[in-house]
């Protein structure tokens, strides 16, 4: 079955030529997700912690969307403007997984878009049923 994009109502809008979410088999991937309000899609105010919960929560509805949760989550990987974020950024992350563990990478980079500070792909294991 090739690559099929999602319906993602929940997200922020895309601020590009891309999907919030593709379906591959028994895998969805999401596109990277920055701290922007979905009800606005501009990017949100505050600090780290902030936007970090932001992402969090943006991860939560995209996957809502397409019958996924956080559990669901087998693979992350977390881009951080400022690895001295980590630590922050590291503490919400494990809030929100609790006793899930996805395996996950953590990468600093130069720039991520809208001036935002973090930004978080996935990919959710969600066999198609049938």
């Amino acid at each position: 079955m090739p690559a099929q994009p999602l319906k993602t109502p929940s997200a922020p809008p895309a601020a590009g030529p891309y999907s919030h979410a593709v379906r591959a088999g028994d895998w969805v991937v999401l596109a990277g997700q920055i701290p922007l309000d979905p009800a606005t899609g501009v990017l949100v105010e505050g600090d780290i912690a902030a936007q970090a919960n932001r992402v969090i929560a943006n991860i939560v509805a995209v996957l809502g969307d397409v019958g996924g949760a956080l559990t669901d989550i087998a693979k992350a990987t977390v881009f951080l403007v400022d690895l001295a974020d980590f630590a922050v950024v590291n503490g919400i992350y494990a809030e929100a997984f609790g006793d899930h563990h996805p395996a996950r990478s953590t990468i600093q980079v130069a720039a991520l878009p809208a001036g935002a500070r973090v930004e978080i792909e996935v990919w959710a294991y969600l066999p198609i049923e049938g």
